[in-house]
């Protein structure tokens, strides 16, 4: 396992002041990490931190004897807090138990759960919030162990804010930073359900057909593709903020390949494309809540893709890419008609969709 893969040096300049771009996936907001909270972190204090801040990656891995304790947090701000196929409370429980998921634990020991609420927020909204979170957290296998509430005044908050911590075992992690060339990629999924969603509700448009996010845990579906694909699995990362495109780079970058992206194997409904072509936005950049992009050495490609076939949550799998040696951390496009390289998005091109 490469436990010090961390993304190569940037040269991007940040902005005196925080723009929205800076929390919205891509290169901006991996510059703002990189360039403030990781350059200013402390050093480990010992080698039981095999994956730590510097990495990037979905979590953190610490030795716990023979095991590896995993721990991830992530904060929650979407806008609006209920949308077509979710709401704020599914979205901060998957979105914790995806990311202990990508890196290979897919048992998940417990939640913890801070809230921030504006003054005069609905205390109907707050328990039906609630009702969903303890009901995914059903579906995860997991539950709220302990949090803490605040309350702030009117006007100093959009709502509601969610901070969701989790923690898991695991035998082995699985970086993001494990690919080489000759690996497939695979998405469990179709693209753009979630991003599309939510701007559609957001701004009240429609586009004639259903937009549906796809916020769910993935840990079930994870845990099946880690049985069929063992040792020769060996990277993962969910598409959230910047999409399946913002994804693809940080994994290239991380492992110093190239990746090559088959444009009519990547899977999006014809809801989502017909809104994406009217609004001008690619469907590559758009977030995912319920999707995962699995790489594998390629003589496992075909058990992994039956294990994840055979999983509600992954009925459309398929394998999208392959890595290569040529133009380490970049993206080539196969468009059908040649190649291009695919652009990393600055930042999602919807804020406030996690």
């Amino acid at each position: 396992m490469n436990t010090t893969a961390r993304l190569t040096p940037r040269t991007t300049i940040l902005d005196e002041r925080i723009t929205m771009k800076y929390g919205a996936g891509g290169r901006a907001m991996r510059a703002l990490i990189e360039g403030v909270f990781v350059a200013g972190a402390a050093e480990a204090p010992g080698d039981g931190i095999a994956i730590g801040l510097a990495a990037m990656d979905d979590g953190a891995a610490i030795r716990i004897g023979d095991r590896w304790l995993v721990v991830t947090t992530d904060s929650h701000v979407i806008h609006p807090v209920f949308f077509p196929g979710g709401d704020i409370g599914r979205l901060a429980v998957s979105g914790t138990v995806n990311d202990l998921a990508m890196m290979g634990a897919t048992e998940v020991l417990a939640l913890t759960c801070g809230v921030i609420l504006e003054e005069g927020f609905a205390l109907e909204d707050l328990r039906r919030i609630q009702a969903s979170l303890a009901a995914t957290c059903r579906e995860a296998g997991t539950t709220v162990v302990t949090g803490d509430t605040k309350v702030m005044g009117r006007g100093e908050l959009d709502g509601i804010v969610l901070n969701t911590t989790g923690i898991a075992l695991t035998d082995r992690v699985v970086p993001d930073a494990g690919l080489r060339p000759g690996d497939r990629l695979l998405l469990t999924g179709t693209v753009g359900d979630h991003g599309m969603a939510v701007m559609a509700s957001r701004h009240g448009l429609d586009f004639g057909g259903e937009l549906r996010s796809d916020v769910a845990p993935l840990n079930g579906l994870i845990r099946l593709a880690l049985a069929a694909g063992g040792a020769d699995l060996v990277a993962m990362k969910d598409p959230t903020r910047g999409g399946l495109a913002s994804a693809l780079h940080e994994m290239a970058t991380k492992s110093g390949v190239g990746i090559l992206l088959d444009e009519a194997a990547v899977p999006v409904t014809s809801e989502v494309r017909a809104a994406a072509e009217l609004l001008g936005i690619e469907p590559l950049h758009v977030a995912n809540e319920g999707k995962a992009v699995i790489g594998v050495r390629p003589e496992a490609a075909g058990r992994v893709l039956a294990a994840l076939r055979g999983h509600p949550l992954g009925r459309d799998a398929t394998v999208i890419g392959t890595c290569l040696t040529e133009l380490p951390g970049s993206v080539l496009l196969d468009t059908g008609f040649g190649r291009r390289l695919l652009a990393e998005p600055e930042g999602e091109p919807l804020p406030r969709i996690c």
